[in-house]
């Protein structure tokens, strides 16, 4: 090839080098008011232990540990430091709403319930009302059997007979997994 005709693919890859990243800058502007746009979608995030009004209202001083496990379940933090003390702590984020944060203390002497901290908790029927805040879940529907559908519904289906099929048996050994070694 002539010396002319390198030269001139080099300017042209050159030109359509410079060309093409000059229209980045217009892509790029184009695809961030996209973006700005759309907005994804954000799952809800809950951490921790819920513990309402009801659980907390159901503690009484003077009972073991093994009680109140059992009304407000396993707690989130247990501190190596201060054995005498549960943490329950509970948070719950959701897209556009702010976040809620709540924490529940028990204290223990000799292993035995003695005060309860709590930050100012909802209900169950106030939580589970607050889950479904915002979504637009359109009427329920009205479900209708009949009471003979109800019983033909509690009996347990007839099992139909059937020849009974042999059964495989295993092997009573299985080959090598791997080939032995030469």
């Amino acid at each position: 090839m002539s010396d002319s005709i390198v030269r001139c693919v080099r300017w042209s890859a050159l030109g359509a080098a410079v060309a093409a990243l000059s229209a980045c800058s217009s892509v790029d502007g184009a695809s961030n008011r996209l973006v700005s746009m759309v907005t994804p979608y954000k799952i809800d995030i809950v951490q921790g232990n819920f513990v309402s009004r009801e659980q907390v209202d159901a503690l009484k001083n003077g009972m073991s540990r093994g009680q109140v496990k059992n009304i407000l379940g396993t707690p989130l933090l247990t501190d190596v430091f201060h054995a005498d003390r549960w943490d329950y702590v509970f948070t719950f984020k959701r897209q556009g709403v702010e976040s809620q944060a709540r924490k529940v203390t028990v204290y223990f002497k000799d292993d035995v319930l003695t005060r309860v901290e709590a930050d100012p908790l909802p209900t169950e029927a106030e939580f589970v009302a607050s889950l479904d805040s915002g979504r637009n879940s359109g009427p329920v529907p009205v479900l209708e059997m009949s009471p003979d559908s109800l019983k033909a519904a509690a009996k347990p289906a007839p099992v139909a007979s059937s020849p009974a099929k042999p059964v495989a048996t295993p092997p009573a050994s299985y080959p090598p997994l791997e080939s032995p070694a030469l």
